[in-house]
């Protein structure tokens, strides 16, 4: 029996609950960029889950509605957007064939983020995951191009299929009110507390930036 909307925000809020106490704080450089994904989400508003809250306790949470509106969406285009779905169809099949495609079965904390860290100036890498997964691409030939008339249909369905999309996101949005109390409990329980001890232990070390038992004005 297929399950309704709001079960399966329900469940996918359920996961991001049981990974939540498994969080912890990163230690390597933040990124420059937003993460498209997460940056001004309403799904996000939705909950509560303002810019305090750390872009990875974020990203599991936003990922998770994300495979829940992809999934309508794909039910929707195979019953109604031929053209669309003939077009996904061949997509699906060339990305088969890459033989690399490390962006696949991640975990939902994973899923969207930047296959490589940001690069370090004068230290170039020898090789990226990027880099590796564009050669392999470069490999598997083109899709068949299309008419004019092709496109002209296919963008009219990418629209309706975009629309669709669109409400689905509202409809999500309006089940996760719903959710909004025991979301923000669970990031006061295994959040907050984290991120209290690192700037009180960041405030430490501003207040004695010396050794202990050194006097910084004593000449050596």
């Amino acid at each position: 029996m297929e399950r309704s909307l709001e079960t399966q925000v329900s469940q996918a809020v359920d996961a991001w609950l049981r990974w939540l106490p498994r969080w912890q704080p990163a230690t390597h450089r933040g990124r420059v960029a937003p993460c498209r994904r997460c940056f001004g989400s309403p799904v996000l508003s939705a909950v509560g889950l303002g810019a305090d809250v750390p872009h990875g306790v974020q990203h599991g949470l936003s990922t998770r509605m994300k495979a829940i509106v992809d999934a309508a969406v794909a039910e929707y285009t195979s019953r109604n957007l031929p053209m669309l779905q003939a077009e996904l169809d061949q997509q699906a099949a060339r990305n088969r064939a890459r033989t690399y495609r490390p962006a696949e079965g991640l975990e939902p904390e994973f899923e969207g983020l930047p296959l490589d860290p940001e690069p370090v100036a004068g230290a170039p890498f020898l090789f990226t995951i990027s880099g590796l997964a564009q050669e392999s691409d470069q490999a598997v030939p083109d899709l068949p191009p299309l008419s004019s008339e092709a496109k002209a249909a296919l963008r009219q369905e990418v629209g309706l299929a975009d629309d669709y999309a669109n409400m689905i996101g509202r409809e999500i949005c309006a089940v996760l009110l719903h959710h909004r109390l025991r979301v923000q409990a669970a990031v006061a329980q295994h959040v907050e507390p984290q991120i209290e001890a690192m700037l009180a232990e960041l405030t430490r070390s501003l207040d004695a930036p010396f050794e202990p038992g050194i006097d910084p004005g004593r000449e050596s």
